[in-house]
């Protein structure tokens, strides 16, 4: 596995397509493999995600099974000219291979918190629709519902630390709420339909409950979109509490 940080050039007009496309964005960053392996649905997946920093600079970030080749998006959003490549790649399994039960983290997660419903007047045995959450009590508590399973828990706040009386019970934070929405081919490539979906990202600190599903949720994602910048989780240092 392999963890890749690519800064991208937001001055660019061509880095300016990226960002404002996801399906753009998946793409380019498809053609960073130009031999995947096959997936049989079990094994490691490429995730991705861009974080926007400053001084007109966002970071493309993707956890890989194969080493990427990101050539490609230098002349088009990165910063041709250096001597470098313009991105750095880690080996990610040493990194995984030391995750431990009780460890703390911080993380980032951009997902697309979702869920079924029956809307106003459906006729009862309809199909249920799948809905954005809109608020951030809901988002959290999506990703709540979804810790044991990924293998780790929201660090609580102290009750002497909480800003109200409910709403802040757990370490964790979501901001950068931004609905998408773009036109798609089918496989066949004979017609196109709309892809919507809201895209979310949590910031908070976290523990570990079971190394081997965590690491997998690492490697796999978490949530629905995968391809469109959601699902992967990073971690870093968590700051004393």
């Amino acid at each position: 596995m392999y963890l890749t940080r690519f800064r991208i050039n937001t001055a660019r007009s061509g880095a300016r397509r990226l960002l404002g496309s996801p399906h753009a964005m998946h793409g380019a960053v498809n053609m960073a493999f130009p031999n995947p392996s096959a997936r049989d649905g079990q094994g490691p997946r490429v995730l991705w995600r861009v974080d926007p920093q400053a001084a007109g600079r966002a970071d493309l970030l993707i956890v890989s099974p194969g080493r990427p080749d990101l050539a490609h998006l230098v002349e088009q959003a990165g910063w041709p000219g250096l001597e470098q490549p313009g991105w750095t790649t880690f080996a990610y399994k040493e990194f995984l291979d030391r995750l431990a039960v009780g460890d703390t983290w911080g993380f980032r997660l951009t997902a697309n918190p979702v869920h079924d419903i029956h809307k106003p007047g459906d006729p009862e045995g309809a199909r249920t629709k799948r809905t954005a959450h809109v608020t951030p009590r809901h988002q959290i508590g999506w990703l709540l519902k979804r810790q044991e399973q990924a293998g780790f828990e929201i660090v609580c706040t102290p009750p002497e630390r909480q800003l109200t009386q409910r709403g802040h019970e757990h370490q964790v934070i979501v901001h950068n709420r931004m609905p998408l929405q773009f036109r798609k081919r089918d496989a066949a490539g004979s017609s196109r339909h709309n892809v919507r979906f809201t895209r979310v990202t949590f910031d908070g600190r976290l523990r570990i409950t079971d190394a081997d599903a965590f690491r997998r949720t690492l490697t796999h994602g978490l949530g629905k979109a995968k391809a469109y910048g959601c699902g992967l989780m990073t971690l870093a240092p968590a700051r004393a509490s």
